[in-house]
């Protein structure tokens, strides 16, 4: 049951950014960053972890979830750096998901050759 849950959470928000894209002028570029805010925002409130529990990775790998890891990695940096734990936080808590998409890039970018759209 736990993957149907992980499922229909992340199929609703994969959805909502497919509309998003399809049915606004907004650029995709735009939609990555409302999703990462919204998950901030979300985790700031109090909405976002209930729908961490309720779907696990259905909720913490779309780009909502980045947005929730870096609120959770600065709540927890204020609590024991204090104010330079704004600053520090977010990084500390999401070194392991932006390093893994750098190398990911550079690998793909020299296994594929890039060019533009036709």
């Amino acid at each position: 049951m736990d993957y149907v849950k992980a499922f229909i959470v992340g199929g609703i928000l994969c959805l909502i950014g497919q509309l998003l894209i399809d049915k606004t002028k907004l650029t995709p570029a735009r939609i990555l960053v409302s999703y990462v805010v919204c998950g901030v925002f979300l985790t700031a409130i109090g909405i976002y972890e209930p729908l961490v529990e309720f779907a696990g990775a259905g909720a913490t790998v779309p780009l909502t979830g980045f947005g929730y890891c870096l609120a959770n990695g600065v709540k927890k940096a204020v609590e024991t750096d204090g104010v330079l734990g704004v600053f520090t936080g977010g990084l500390k808590s999401t070194a392991g998901g932006i390093t893994a998409a750098i190398i990911s890039g550079l690998l793909v970018s020299l296994i594929f050759k890039a060019r533009d759209k036709a």
